[in-house]
């Protein structure tokens, strides 16, 4: 039976005016909790990555307009104004990600049902809670979905051979709250007993692969870390059965913005006939937006995470340089994969292709 042996974020069970999170910029080397006091506190962490993820970042964002709400003046305008502006704030923190944005607003067309501040603030709680919830409750559906999926693939193996996965970046439960996205499935098999092996990208330059094979390695699941460029020459060797990635956008018409590298994997997919797959929980779909080539927002992060390297010395992570500061680098943090490389998207609604979004 799986059990989740961590946690990424919580009410501090003694003090629920506190927020708990996992601080990832740590992981692999040390689990460390970090508690989010005011909303300044949960915009840190999202900006910082403290917690990444697009489900988690928009959990975060709930969590962080509730703190607005338990710091913000107790009289009504003062009060209305205080949370309004954290909300801009916490939307602007991670620009791609649409989980943030439909998290805030949920919190804020609530909160109008609410006829004084005390009342307004514990519908935000419930608000936050309510999207933990279903947050785990998709990804329960899309690992259920995407189960089926490795289930056909075995039956057309031979000599008890694993299935072989490819994913990129980290769509598992620290992503999220529990399961994951990606990862739900693979969570699945390994319950049921299937057998599987997954190849794991390091994720360059935050190396979010690294959390991936984190999570394998406690749920005992088979897994291999592997350099970004190695997808394309594994798929070229007949050695990767299917491509599982997550999401932090997907448009009307399918395109889908993930961590920067999973266009590359798809492209590569498509020339070898590998199904590339996106798992896909409907809180991250954003038809308001109709070409994600042409619309989605693509979140330019600081260079200094390609100048320098976290390293772990033992007893702490530190910075080591890798390039002269004065060299000129590009870091965007995410690209498109435009829907026509995509084989389906794993939904709680199912699998569906690009076309049966709308």
């Amino acid at each position: 039976m799986y059990q989740q042996k961590f946690f990424t974020i919580r009410l501090k069970p003694e003090n629920s005016r506190i927020v708990e999170v996992l601080d990832q910029r740590v992981l692999p080397f040390k689990e460390s909790i970090i508690e989010l006091h005011t909303s300044d506190d949960a915009i840190h962490a999202i900006k910082e990555m403290v917690v990444r993820g697009a489900p988690l970042i928009g959990i975060t964002a709930a969590y962080g307009l509730y703190l607005a709400c338990l710091e913000a003046p107790f009289q009504q305008a003062q009060f209305s104004n205080h949370v309004k502006h954290v909300a801009e704030k916490l939307i602007d923190a991670r620009p791609t990600a649409v989980n943030l944005k439909r998290a805030v607003d949920l919190c804020l067309d609530a909160m109008h049902s609410g006829m004084s501040p005390e009342a307004q603030t514990k519908i935000v709680l419930q608000t936050a809670i309510q999207l933990e919830e279903e947050d785990q409750n998709a990804n329960y559906k899309i690992g259920e979905f995407g189960l089926g999926l490795l289930e056909e693939i075995l039956a057309n193996k031979k000599n008890g051979e694993p299935i072989q996965i490819l994913t990129h970046c980290n769509a598992g439960a620290l992503g999220c709250t529990a399961w994951g996205t990606a990862t739900a499935p693979m969570y699945l098999a390994k319950e049921k007993g299937l057998n599987i092996h997954v190849w794991v990208d390091e994720t360059r330059p935050r190396n979010q692969g690294y959390l991936t094979a984190w999570e394998l390695e406690k749920q005992n699941i088979p897994h291999t870390l592997i350099t970004d460029n190695t997808g394309g020459l594994l798929m070229l060797q007949h050695k990767i059965d299917l491509v599982i990635v997550g999401a932090d956008r997907v448009t009307k018409n399918g395109d889908t913005a993930n961590k920067i590298g999973t266009y590359l994997k798809a492209v590569a997919a498509k020339d070898n006939n590998i199904p590339f797959y996106v798992a896909l929980p409907l809180s991250t779909y954003d038809p308001t937006l109709a070409d994600g080539v042409k619309e989605i927002e693509i979140e330019e992060r600081n260079g200094d995470e390609i100048r320098f390297s976290s390293v772990w010395n033992g007893e702490e992570v530190h910075k080591m340089q890798t390039i002269n500061e004065e060299v000129k680098v590009y870091n965007p943090g995410f690209d498109i994969t435009p829907s026509r490389l995509i084989t389906g998207f794993i939904t709680e609604n199912g699998v569906l292709k690009p076309d049966q979004l709308v």
